[in-house]
């Protein structure tokens, strides 16, 4: 008797539960396109809200990335526009109303740049000499001067090789001549810098903090807590907010004043992610972009990530005619009131005047 009243419990509970898990199912509501899909910028993507029968939806809200982006009254698609949208993965969420309740799901897609980056070319306009002595990790152009910022470890911590002294220095482009040098703390590495009004902001490599300097004495004013990004490598500035990236494909917005973050893009051409984006500068409305370990520049659209174009450099300064000590090209620095694009590389003897032009169509005009 007893153990047929244990099986017949047993049954009540399942048929419980499978009721209860029936129920959820009937209001549980889904999202297509199916997570992880790809599409191109200008791509019309048909966005649906999956649920229940016998939901009886008010509306239905899209948002992409915790943005509204439109609605429908029912479960009908939603067309969702991607032509101005940032390009990297988008989170997209229906948010289902009935009964004047909330009830929302989310998937993701991978937006893609539709367009190849152009390819350019580069012409060698002036060469100037460069301290073989600084392996250059930030490089700006501002009032006649070059600043540069020089990365090395004289104390290195555990695990990091003994390279040199890191440093701030301004420079007279016509002499390669240091004009003034500050040296930093011998067990940071320096990266980066920026100038913002009356001062230079130099990130760090793996330190977690930014030092920031003034900029006619390059005397260092204050060091502060950096945490953004996974490590700090190039940085640049539009007038308005400042770009850093961290070794990966993603650019972060930095407020000029608190240097906190505001906001990304990831940085991708129309194969997938780029990333090691190192050395930036912004260039009339873009950003140019060293990529660690390659002899390639590549031109990035601030708005969405997208890349737009691509420079090839292997032959400005050939590997095997390189002297030695001489390392990867890094370091692009821009005259705003010349329109003069100066670059080198970690610790090259010249630095170069280059100017840029698209390729020719393979083939020649047609």
């Amino acid at each position: 008797m007893k153990l047929k009243y244990n099986i017949l419990f047993a049954a009540v509970i399942l048929l419980a539960f499978s009721c209860k898990n029936k129920s959820q199912d009937d209001n549980s509501i889904t999202v297509s396109p199916e997570a992880g899909t790809s599409y191109k910028t200008g791509d019309v993507v048909q966005v649906k809200a999956h649920y229940a029968a016998n939901v009886k939806a008010d509306s239905v809200v899209f948002l992409v990335d915790s943005a509204r982006v439109g609605a429908t009254k029912d479960s009908s698609a939603f067309a969702l526009k991607t032509d101005s949208m940032p390009v990297g993965p988008r989170v997209i969420t229906a948010r289902v109303y009935s009964g004047g309740k909330p009830q929302e799901s989310s998937t993701n897609i991978v937006l893609m740049p539709a367009k190849a980056p152009v390819e350019y070319t580069f012409k060698v306009e002036k060469t100037f000499p460069h301290d073989t002595g600084s392996y250059t990790e930030g490089l700006l152009y501002q009032d006649g001067s070059l600043y540069e910022s020089g990365g090395g470890y004289l104390d290195p911590p555990p695990g990091q090789v003994k390279d040199g002294q890191s440093s701030l220095r301004r420079v007279d482009l016509a002499t390669g001549k240091v004009l003034q040098k500050t040296m930093v703390d011998p067990k940071v590495f320096a990266e980066g810098i920026s100038i913002v009004g009356d001062k230079i902001i130099q990130l760090t490599y793996h330190e977690k903090i930014a030092n920031i300097y003034d900029k006619t004495t390059l005397k260092l004013l204050k060091t502060i807590p950096f945490n953004t990004g996974v490590e700090g490598w190039g940085m640049c500035f539009d007038g308005k907010k400042l770009y850093m990236d961290d070794s990966t494909n993603r650019i972060w917005f930095l407020d000029k004043d608190t240097y906190r973050q505001t906001g990304s893009i990831d940085v991708y051409d129309d194969k997938g992610a780029v990333t090691k984006i190192n050395e930036l500068e912004y260039i009339e409305g873009k950003i140019y972009a060293n990529i660690w370990t390659t002899n390639n520049i590549i031109i990035i659209d601030p708005k969405t990530g997208a890349v737009i174009g691509k420079i090839d450099l292997t032959n400005l300064y050939p590997e095997k005619t390189r002297r030695v000590g001489a390392d990867v090209l890094n370091g692009i620095a821009y005259d705003a009131a010349t329109k003069r694009i100066f670059i080198t590389g970690k610790k090259w003897p010249k630095m170069y005047q280059v100017t840029f032009a698209p390729q020719p169509p393979k083939g020649g005009a047609k």
